[in-house]
């Protein structure tokens, strides 16, 4: 077992890889309705947790987009979020929301091709 003297204690941000950061930006916060950051341009908040936009390229590292590795956004009624995300163009992976013994999940990606899901516990 790894014992840390000190301990990771929480998620500090999500990088989000981006091709256009304004793009990213407006489809963040316009379209998916999360929380902009006070202080920086790029950043904006799920709850407690940070998204932060990058663009790879102008650090000199090939844009790739993050792939299998859906972030979950959590909404308490998937089906009224994916119905409100379709009528703002967003494209949903199949038809049909995905339901397991535990949860429902729409996955979906952002502008860039970063996949991300709507993500709702059964209750």
């Amino acid at each position: 077992m790894l014992i840390m003297e000190n301990q990771i204690t929480k998620l500090d941000f999500i990088g989000v890889p981006s091709t256009d950061a304004e793009r990213s930006r407006a489809f963040y916060i316009d379209t998916l309705g999360l929380r902009p950051d006070e202080k920086a341009k790029t950043e904006f908040w799920v709850g407690d947790t940070c998204f932060a936009i990058w663009e790879p390229e102008k650090m000199g590292i090939p844009f790739t987009p993050q792939k299998n590795a859906h972030i979950a956004l959590h909404v308490d009624d998937i089906e009224a979020a994916r119905k409100e995300l379709e009528e703002k163009g967003v494209v949903f992976g199949g038809d049909q929301t995905i339901e397991n013994p535990v949860c429902y999940m729409a996955p979906f990606t952002d502008p860039d091709g970063n996949d991300l899901m709507l993500h709702c516990v059964k209750k």
